[in-house]
């Protein structure tokens, strides 16, 4: 499986790109799956908790199995398209370049298929459902200043649990 790496210019949009995530997880209901959020976490930012590690069961019909697998692929997919969402149309104001949009796309497609077995108009479907739903939040200027605050408040604090990201998200009125 490829690897993408979201480098990032500096701390700001190293925040930019976690408030993107935290966004997406909160606008598909999913923030029950987050246990805390990190800008100085070495590896991963967010930290999910077992509801996201689901694993399969003897007991569990393997159409659900693969329905949470396709579940987490989405949300992991509404993550990353996110993170450069909010860094880019949120934080400079430009549009995300292709080249990322597809090396992202491209990622998506190979996890799909290596992890939910899809085919190529399954990805396509759920690549374009990812982009066409985060882009609808992040075009909109009227969440812009709002998604900056949330930001400075990831700097400041640099780290929060899944119920203070709730309440922050509360309290900008993002969730």
């Amino acid at each position: 499986m490829q690897k993408l790496t979201l480098s990032y210019l500096n701390e700001d949009d190293r925040a930019y790109g976690l408030a993107g995530m935290a966004i997406s997880l909160a606008a598909l209901d999913a923030l029950d799956r987050v246990t805390s959020v990190s800008l100085d976490a070495d590896g991963p930012m967010v930290t999910f908790s077992h509801l996201y590690y689901y694993s399969g069961s003897p007991s569990i019909s393997p159409k659900t199995t693969w329905n949470n697998l396709l579940h987490n692929l989405y949300l992991t997919s509404a993550m990353v398209v996110s993170n450069v969402l909010s860094r880019s149309l949120v934080r400079l104001h430009k549009e995300v370049p292709e080249e990322i949009t597809s090396k992202i796309r491209s990622v998506i497609a190979d996890e799909g298929r290596d992890s939910c077995q899809l085919d190529d108009d399954e990805i396509d479907a759920l690549f374009n459902k990812t982009q066409s739903s985060m882009r609808r939040i992040f075009r909109n200027p009227r969440l812009h200043p709002a998604i900056d605050e949330f930001a400075r408040t990831l700097s400041r604090r640099r780290t929060l649990s899944g119920n203070e990201l709730l309440d922050e998200l509360r309290i900008l009125q993002i969730v």
